[in-house]
């Protein structure tokens, strides 16, 4: 390759000389082509001069012989042309210094020629015949006229002398031209040649580098292919994780947000609409505008630098951090516990942040209930082991002030005094008793007895005891089952939450005695933990009183708490109750309602032999497609239902409140059933819930629920006649057949 390289450069230098002189050589036969062809144009004017001179002289000498004046015209036109052609014939020879001189003699005698013929036709027009004898006579004319053609005819001479010389070295530079050309040529061959030859080794060799790739080619795309099979299925592999990547994000129970330094929300999933209320485009900071913050004590406000997203964006990992959201809105609070980390970019600076929110308020809830459940039974056992304590001394005060009674009946002063002691240690056991009930400790003597009759003969106690303000009623199921249970225990229970009733309705009202047989299933359970499921007996005692607020039921069973003034209660009677149901085996709950009553349900276990007696399991619970708006306040409640009603096949749009549901009712939400509680907060109850709704959609069709009994619900006054009303708790199958029968099946 590099002896082809170097011959093709030496080829080419020689062309490139050859080409230059063959260039020079070519300009040389130019420029004698441009000699010659002047010295061709040179001869053509002498050519035509000399007839314009002889015409000139002729026309002359005509005019003088016979005054035509056409001979005195062609004089004139002749002289012109022959003057215009000596000046045309100067300036050709211009550049040659003799035939210059040579024309400029020949000119002055053209001019004297001119001049001569002009003074024949002057002469002629005088009549002037003498004149033109003697002018003729002389010769000098024809002598101009040889003059002139002498020059001429030098001047011709020296051209073909010059012609004949350019011609011989045109033919000269041709042959050299030729010759150049000729080497030109056999170069180009020879050059030709060496490339055909360099050109068929460098095809072999391309050829032999072409097999070589194509072989290279073809194992390349075979671990293409490979590559490419493989990326494929890393690729489908990738497909199906990024699926169910995104499935699991979606269906994730926790709520997830991404967010950027500035709190702009990049990613979310559906359980951050349903748990934080977030919807697309809202920021952190709108999103916490909706709610009132607290630390977990539910008390403490959560600055702005302690919210989850701050501690993150500053670079902070935390998990367990705790706080409760009180919507500013009708909803209810939710306790929630979060987890995050900070997001960083490659060079490590922050460049947003993870937040993952757990609902724990169900939790939260649960181990409230377990522990007012541990806080009574510790009270409950410290109580009992006072209280056994105390009899022990009461035993010795009591035995003691009978003896001073006996002994000091002779001294009626100190003897009343004595009497006065021994009452206050009856009353003393009296309260022992209570305190052994709440304990759990007081020694029951239980036998069958009938609920029913036993709560007729409270009623009719009970009738003058309340007052002629208080109406007592009863609903008693006729096939309740009967009870193994202490009779004396459960009237002093009966009677407590009677004087308690009366108590709360000072200006009258109505109290409702009610008994039925119940079911309470795993779903109840799961959310009551001091009850097993299954069969019970409920006493429900309802009254439409004033009602307690949640803080006074979380205490209503604590020994000595009481609403009443001070003398007027001693703070026992229900922690006695609460202590016999649960010595007895029961499960008591109370649903009450500032402003509008309270319910307060016992269910006591059956006694052995009566769950035999009890119908045949329900068929499965009919299922249904519709969809209910669900409009409860509580919010473990709320889940509940949304989860059972889903399971029956509906589906479910649930809110806190009625404000909540008129707002989506107004925002053109489609459902076929308002299932609404019929007590809840906010200022408007569920009656008035379902007025509203109807007068926008008239005709829907509406479920009432309530923790007090239809019966109680009735002589509240709350609902009209022929309202379908289903009592908490119920079981899903009479979920279930509430639902059909409300929506006409």
């Amino acid at each position: 390759m590099a002896s082809q390289r170097l011959i093709l450069g030496s080829g080419l230098a020689i062309l490139l000389a050859i080409s230059a002189a063959s260039i020079g050589l070519d300009v040389k036969s130019r420029e004698e082509i441009e000699s010659v062809e002047r010295t061709l144009g040179i001869l053509k004017r002498v050519s035509d001069m000399r007839p314009l001179l002889r015409g000139a002289e002729s026309a002359a000498r005509g005019f003088a012989l016979t005054a035509d004046p056409s001979f005195a015209n062609e004089y004139r036109e002749q002289s012109a042309a022959l003057t215009a052609a000596f000046d045309g014939l100067i300036a050709a020879v211009r550049n040659d210094p003799g035939e210059s001189g040579l024309l400029a003699d020949a000119r002055a005698q053209v001019d004297r020629g001119i001049a001569l013929g002009a003074e024949l036709i002057r002469l002629r027009n005088a009549g002037d015949t003498a004149g033109i004898a003697a002018l003729t006579s002389g010769g000098e004319s024809r002598a101009v006229v040889e003059k002139i053609g002498t020059a001429l005819e030098r001047l011709v001479a020296e051209e073909r002398r010059l012609l004949a010389a350019r011609t011989a070295q045109s033919k000269s530079n041709g042959r050299m031209l030729l010759a150049i050309d000729l080497a030109g040529v056999v170069l180009i061959l020879l050059l030709a040649v060496v490339l055909t030859l360099a050109t068929r080794r460098s095809r072999r060799q391309l050829q032999d580098s072409l097999n070589a790739t194509q072989a290279t080619n073809a194992t390349l795309e075979a671990k293409v292919a490979e590559r490419t099979k493989d990326l494929g299925a890393a690729l489908e592999e990738l497909r199906r994780s990024t699926s169910v990547m995104e499935t699991t994000f979606r269906s994730m129970a926790e709520a997830v947000l991404v967010i950027d330094t500035a709190g702009a929300v990049l990613l979310s999933n559906p359980a951050a609409q349903r748990m934080l209320r977030y919807k697309p485009g809202m920021s952190v900071q709108q999103l916490r505008s909706l709610s009132n913050v607290f630390h977990a004590d539910g008390s403490t406000p959560m600055l702005a630098d302690d919210m989850p997203s701050a501690h993150a964006l500053r670079g902070e990992e935390f998990d367990g951090l705790e706080f409760i959201a009180r919507p500013v809105r009708g909803a209810p609070q939710i306790h929630l516990v979060v987890s995050g980390r900070p997001l960083r970019d490659a060079d490590g600076n922050i460049t947003g942040a993870a937040l993952i929110y757990h609902d724990i308020t169900a939790s939260r809830e649960t181990e409230h209930q377990l522990q007012q459940a541990q806080k009574l039974d510790a009270i409950g056992k410290l109580t009992g082991g006072v209280a056994h304590d105390f009899n022990n001394m009461l035993t010795i005060i009591t035995g003691t002030t009978e003896t001073l009674v006996d002994s000091l009946r002779d001294r009626p002063q100190l003897a009343k005094t004595a009497e006065l002691i021994d009452g206050a240690a009856e009353r003393c056991r009296e309260l022992i008793q209570h305190l052994l009930a709440f304990a759990r400790r007081q020694p029951l003597e239980p036998r069958i007895i009938d609920v029913n009759a036993t709560i007729s003969d409270i009623a009719k106690l009970l009738r003058p005891t309340l007052g002629e303000q208080i109406e007592i009623s009863s609903a008693l199921s006729p096939d309740v089952a009967k009870l193994h249970i202490d009779p004396s225990q459960l009237s002093n229970s009966l009677l407590n939450m009677a004087i308690n009733a009366r108590d709360a309705m000072p200006d009258g009202g109505k109290l409702l005695f009610e008994t039925s047989n119940v079911v309470l299933d795993e779903a109840y359970a799961a959310t009551n933990l001091d009850i097993a499921p299954g069969r019970y007996v409920l006493i429900a005692v309802s009254d439409t009183g004033t009602g307690m607020s949640q803080a006074v039921q979380d205490k209503v069973f604590d020994p000595f708490f009481t609403t009443k003034e001070v003398g007027k209660g001693t703070g026992l009677g229900m922690s006695m109750v609460y202590g016999f149901v649960k010595q007895s085996g029961g499960h008591i709950k109370i649903y009450s309602e500032q402003g509008h009553g309270t319910t307060i349900k016992l269910y006591l276990p059956p006694a052995r032999g009566q769950v035999e007696a009890e119908a045949p399991p329900a068929p499965p619970a009919p299922r249904g497609s519709e969809t209910i708006l669900v409009v409860e306040d509580d919010p473990l409640v709320r889940n509940y239902v949304t989860a059972q009603l889903t399971s029956l096949g509906y589906k479910t749009i649930a809110v806190a409140d009625g404000r909540a549901a008129l707002a989506l009712v107004d925002k053109g939400e489609t459902f076929d059933l308002l299932f609404t509680d019929v007590i809840m907060p906010g200022g408007m109850n569920g009656r008035q819930l379902a007025d509203e709704v109807t007068k926008r959609r008239p005709g829907i069709k509406v479920l009432y629920t309530s923790g007090y009994t239809e019966n109680a619900i009735a002589h509240h006054g709350r609902l009209d006649e022929g309202v379908l009303l289903l009592a908490k708790p119920y079981r899903k199958a009479q979920l279930a057949s509430m639902l059909q029968q409300a929506l006409g099946r």
